[in-house]
């Protein structure tokens, strides 16, 4: 395929994620008032267990109608997770063998579940995270925070683990690209796993490091599989590489 080829699929590709991401967002709006609900538990909980007030505010006309749209969107991306993934999986798809697809395929359908898992251990941390640093307030205060700054911080933390546990998928589809080999990939464990602690540290700020080992350990773990993924589709490559080389070598 061409460049202009490549370009005219991404933007294919790009617009049907884009009609993905808008309809999943009408979705989320529809939702937005049980999600405003859900979010807000956590930081009613920790203030009666630290015999607090809290409340949320508003401090400007249109933020509660820009905190509907934000949670909106963030819904929409994560509802869409299957479509812009396979859009991802289909731009690099053209490159790949018969067999290579096969792989992807298995390892992209994973890729959903991932996100999901991922979403599903940031909102586990969360409530650790909000004691921890709402617990710098004095004693006998009120926690006045403002309702867009709050959700805005859920929101970017249950999504960035999302992201981060899909990660692994796209090692694997950029080996399988031929842009990463199983070697950079594993020759790297050690920069990996100091940017998977130091995420985890930043991302469960706890006074206990329990959620901090329950979310690094399965990071690690998928860093480890993509990695022994790409290592067999290499040796497998390379295989086919010699025996092509020893098929010519004998026509000579």
């Amino acid at each position: 395929m061409t460049l202009g080829g490549h370009l005219i699929e991404l933007r294919k590709r790009i617009t049907r994620a884009a009609i993905g991401i808008l309809l999943g967002a009408i979705v989320g709006w529809m939702l937005s008032e049980p999600v405003l609900d859900a979010l807000r538990v956590p930081i009613g909980n920790i203030a009666q267990a630290q015999g607090r007030a809290s409340e949320l505010n508003f401090t400007t006309i249109s933020e509660a109608f820009d905190l509907r749209m934000q949670i909106a969107v963030t819904v929409g991306v994560v509802i869409s997770s299957p479509i812009w993934l396979y859009q991802i999986w289909a731009f690099f798809m053209p490159g790949l063998a018969r067999r290579e697809k096969q792989f992807a395929i298995a390892f992209v359908a994973s890729a959903v579940p991932l996100f999901l898992a991922g979403c599903s251990a940031g909102w586990f941390v969360l409530p650790n995270m909000v004691a921890l640093l709402t617990s710098f307030a004095p004693e006998d205060s009120a926690a006045i925070i403002s309702a867009k700054g709050y959700y805005d911080f859920v929101l970017k933390l249950v999504v960035a683990i999302g992201i981060a546990f899909v990660l692994p998928v796209f090692l694997v589809l950029l080996n399988f690209a031929g842009v990463l080999s199983a070697t950079s990939i594993l020759g790297s464990w050690r920069i990996a796993i100091v940017v998977v602690i130091i995420f985890t540290a930043v991302a469960t700020p706890a006074a206990d490091v329990m959620s901090m080992f329950m979310l690094a350990v399965p990071m690690i773990l998928l860093y480890f599989v993509a990695g022994f993924i790409a290592w067999i589709h290499d040796r497998r490559a390379r295989k086919a590489a010699d025996r092509i080389d020893q098929e010519l070598a004998g026509l000579r």
